[in-house]
């Protein structure tokens, strides 16, 4: 894909979750947005943001500070920049009885403690921040 091209790529799990903590931290975004399990690869060109990442099954992980079921799919990609994720794919929220696509999640700058997910159909979600932590 050309979209990968030049980009840096880690391989195996470990390397690759490293590699994904790496990059939400530089860009200011909460270490446990992506609970991701049995990475494969994960990549990043600077140049452009876009970011990649492998994993051999769907992940579904429950934020329980703000009640929400997220899934991962085996394929998620996007542009990372300071404090946001654009044309996210792979990711999807439950609402409801519907699995709406995330399509950009955004951290407030200046810091305000609060997190936005926007799905395609130009929903925005408003969360804090904190219940996207490592850990949650």
């Amino acid at each position: 894909m050309a979209e990968k091209e030049g980009g840096v790529v880690k391989k195996g799990h470990e390397e690759g979750m490293k590699m994904a903590s790496s990059l939400l931290e530089e860009f200011g975004l909460p270490l446990g947005l992506l609970p991701l399990a049995d990475v494969i690869e994960v990549g990043f060109v600077q140049t452009t943001g876009y970011m990649w990442i492998l994993q051999k099954k769907k992940v579904e992980h429950s934020f329980k500070m703000v009640k929400k079921l997220v899934s991962y799919d085996t394929e998620i990609t996007g542009y990372v920049n300071k404090n946001v994720i654009k044309k996210l794919k792979g990711v999807k929220a439950k609402e409801l009885m519907l699995w709406p696509p995330v399509s950009e999640i955004k951290v407030d700058d200046p810091p305000t403690g609060k997190i936005h997910f926007k799905s395609l159909a130009g929903i925005t979600k408003t969360f804090p921040i904190e219940a996207f932590a490592a850990g949650q």
